[in-house]
């Protein structure tokens, strides 16, 4: 698939682990500021939407891990959108600027829910149609 979307993040000193390279867990940051940066890109705005009552909320998780990042290091972030039954599934890999190389490959499967029960979105069909093929 073709990437819809990218961003660009430096790694902070605070965000790696004794062996001097990004905690795991802190990939799980990156990705989800990619996705809400898209989000926000598209017009959502993420704050107004829980308001209305619809909650998107991520499901599942599964990340590759591929290479490590250090301390000031730039990756980019980039993502592709596919929609399976009421999920939205986003398809996130994150490459180091330097060269290229994938240093993690994510699946992210979300769901929305609207008014406390699990539901479609009708809103989210409209945002995202242009994106899913």
């Amino acid at each position: 698939m073709e990437y819809i979307y990218e961003l660009t993040l430096k790694v902070r000193d605070y965000e790696c682990d004794l062996q001097g390279i990004v905690n795991n867990a802190n990939y799980q940051h990156y990705l989800e500021h990619a996705r809400h940066e898209f989000l926000l890109s598209v017009g959502i705005d993420f704050a107004e939407l829980h308001r209305q009552g619809v909650d998107p909320v991520v499901a599942r998780i599964n990340m590759a891990f591929k290479t490590p990042l250090k301390s000031g290091d730039e990756c980019v972030c980039k993502l592709y959108l596919q929609k399976e039954g009421i999920k939205y599934v986003f398809y996130q890999d994150i490459f180091r600027k330097s060269d290229n190389k994938v240093v993690v490959k994510g699946i992210v499967e979300t769901v929305c829910v609207v008014n406390g029960r699990l539901n479609t979105s009708d809103l989210f069909d409209s945002y995202f149609a242009p994106y899913l093929k």
